[in-house]
């Protein structure tokens, strides 16, 4: 087994969804709510990019 499954099991569940949104995301944010130095929400935002060609003029 890699190194990666051996961390995770010592992950919490929250640590896990942080890590999963942050893997999953190519273009975006992922952003952490913390109160009372406790994680109390996690937000992503995430962006879909396209690459159009547009016709050159001629």
């Amino acid at each position: 087994m890699s190194q990666t499954h051996a961390v995770d099991e010592h992950l919490s569940d929250i640590e896990r969804h942080i890590l999963q949104y942050i893997q999953e995301i190519k273009y975006g944010s992922v952003e952490i709510l913390i109160h009372d130095s406790r994680i109390v929400q996690i937000e992503r935002s995430e962006k879909l990019r396209f690459d159009v060609k547009r016709p050159t003029a001629t």
